[in-house]
């Protein structure tokens, strides 16, 4: 187990939950890091369809170095020595590229590939993904996420993300969800740092009740 992979595993035993910045500029990285490491947060990617991502990424590592912090939509491998240059340690995609895992796991990367189907997710565990993003959750109940948790290895972690809210978390997580992953009910651009602080704590609120 690389470093970074036991980074992971240390973040999603004190906190499960990862933040999706899309939309973050860089002026707003690390105020907004801040809002969110303040409270316990552990995980964060900034969506490489965001203004200038890479530099966000770059900020953010050297503000929080213990924080595992990374992009997401990741679509080749290209992106993924991107992001590795900028100081990149996670990696998300909306798909199973089989060459995007394969080049994170290259380099040394945590990789959370977006599947959907029995065969993407143990194709992607196959490849060498760390962990797998269940994509859209909008599409993916949690009768669907409790089919797939009964099939897959006790191990495999499963991250429902997409539509992932207060109020469906814990249907989620009595499904097998191991986490989740946050976006626009956790940040969307123009919020302020506070707001984005409140909404991380009331995350936390309710994974804490939940688990």
């Amino acid at each position: 187990m690389t470093n970074l992979h036991q980074k992971f595993v240390e973040a999603m035993r004190a906190l499960p939950l990862i933040a999706i910045l899309r939309g973050l500029s860089p002026v707003e990285a690390v105020p907004i890091g801040q809002a969110l490491v303040s409270t316990g947060w552990k995980l964060i990617e900034v969506p490489l369809n965001s203004p200038q991502p890479l530099d966000s990424i770059a900020a953010m590592v050297d503000a929080f170095p213990q924080t595992l912090i990374g992009a997401g939509t990741v679509l080749t491998p290209n992106d993924v020595r991107n992001v590795h240059a900028a100081g990149g340690q996670l990696i998300v995609s909306p798909n199973f590229n089989p060459n995007v895992v394969a080049e994170a796991t290259r380099l040394g990367l945590v990789c959370l590939p977006g599947v959907m189907t029995a065969s993407e997710a143990f194709a992607a565990l196959d490849a060498g993904a760390s962990g797998l993003k269940i994509f859209p959750a909008e599409m993916a109940t949690p009768a669907v996420v409790k089919a797939l948790r009964a099939v897959l290895p006790p191990a495999a972690v499963v991250l429902p993300v997409g539509g992932i809210t207060l109020n469906n978390m814990a249907a989620y997580a009595a499904a097998g969800a191991d986490g989740f992953g946050i976006g626009s009910a956790l940040y969307q651009p123009g919020m302020t740092p506070a707001l984005v602080n409140l909404n991380a704590i009331n995350f936390i609120s309710v994974r804490a009740r939940i688990h």
